[in-house]
């Protein structure tokens, strides 16, 4: 195709891009036809590509065509969208709620869903593709840059619909300013004061979790921001540990090798309130100088605030084949989210029972 042929064709691209962004509610096809001036059967070409790749959606068949979340992604600078789809999905996935989860971002007119995972109710909440959050849903005041007093005081926002009840907490790529939300939703009939008390922790945990992939410091939305760290050093109780611990964090074995230099090695890990299971596949050394030498060392901790870390020393015995399929499926929809396949090969377990321990968040 000729350079010029091409250049045109990325030119009535972009034209199009910026016509549908000037005007948030949309244009009918005459429009863009003049703005792009453009052969009637290539606008439709044009369109239903950038449809497919979510840049563009239509409010219903022969609707107007407005902006999609990957475009409205770009004018808010959320250049790193598909990361933060991605890194929810993993997230989200992993859960295995009855409730659904979604990811939603800011839209002129409110909020747009961005990605959603689906409950495993039978009967469950579930958004439409594209779905628009109007000013005064949960997701909307949870974007705002000022939200009502009770919503920042109390971090997140929570509001009753007709059939359904919608909790939503800021995801902040500076910490502070709500760049992206993190949005529950739930029947009316199932909810109650103890399942907020029950979601609440995880929300904001994946909150967090979220907004330092995105690149913030610590997290603390709508609070101004600290000079100095107020994280003090303290000990986590039991609950605490398997609270820390059932999040996607990667754990460091330390072993000997044969020779007697140390080994270290990140591992998936899974904790049961009493001993540790971490698995190695088809030629890991690590797992054969474990067999040789069961002392070992684990190490799990998260680089931001709370700066929580779980150190423990014990023995490590290997597991027997038959038990390994199962803990294998917990942790691939736990550290991949259940979307991606595990690598067809042989793979180990070992089980580590701590003869020591100790468990702390923050600084010395």
């Amino acid at each position: 195709m000729p350079v010029e042929t091409e250049t045109t064709s990325v030119q009535r691209a972009l034209s199009l891009l910026e016509a549908l962004l000037e005007q948030p509610e949309g244009r009918e096809v005459a429009e863009l036809l003049e703005r792009v001036e453009i052969s009637r059967s290539s606008l439709f070409v044009l369109l239903n590509t950038l449809k497919s790749l979510g840049y563009i959606e239509q409010t219903e068949k022969r609707g107007r065509y407005r902006a999609g979340p990957r475009l409205l992604a770009w004018r808010r600078g959320h250049l790193l969208l598909p990361d933060l789809q991605s890194a929810f999905y993993q997230e989200a996935s992993a859960l295995d709620w009855p409730e659904t989860l979604a990811l939603v971002l800011p839209s002129p007119s409110g909020a747009l869903l961005a990605a959603q995972v689906e409950g495993n109710a039978r009967v469950r909440s579930v958004f439409p593709a594209a779905t628009r959050f109007e000013a005064g849903s949960a997701a909307a005041l949870a974007l705002l840059s000022v939200p009502p007093p009770e919503v920042g005081q109390a971090g997140y926002a929570l509001t009753w619909q007709a059939d359904s009840v919608e909790l939503a907490l800021p995801i902040c790529r500076d910490g502070q300013t709500p760049s992206a939300a993190l949005l529950l939703s739930a029947p009316a009939f199932r909810w109650s004061a103890d399942r907020l008390d029950g979601y609440l922790p995880a929300l904001r945990e994946m909150a967090a979790r979220l907004s330092y992939r995105l690149g913030a410091l610590r997290y603390a939305p709508w609070q101004a921001p600290v000079t100095e760290s107020p994280i003090q050093r303290r000990a986590l109780d039991s609950a605490q540990i398997t609270a820390f611990l059932s999040g996607p964090w990667i754990a460091r074995l330390a072993c000997v090798r044969p020779d007697g230099a140390p080994h270290v090695v990140p591992v998936w890990q899974e904790w049961d309130g009493q001993h540790f299971y971490v698995t190695a596949w088809q030629g890991s050394l690590w797992a054969e100088y474990v067999r040789v030498n069961p002392n070992v060392s684990l190490t799990v901790d998260e680089p931001w605030p709370p700066l929580r870390r779980v150190l423990a020393r014990g023995t490590a015995l290997p597991l027997e084949k038959t038990e390994v399929p199962n803990l294998l499926r917990r942790l691939r929809r736990r550290y991949l989210g259940g979307y991606n396949p595990l690598p067809e090969v042989e793979w180990q377990a070992f089980l580590i029972t701590p003869e020591w321990m100790s468990a702390s968040q923050g600084l010395a």
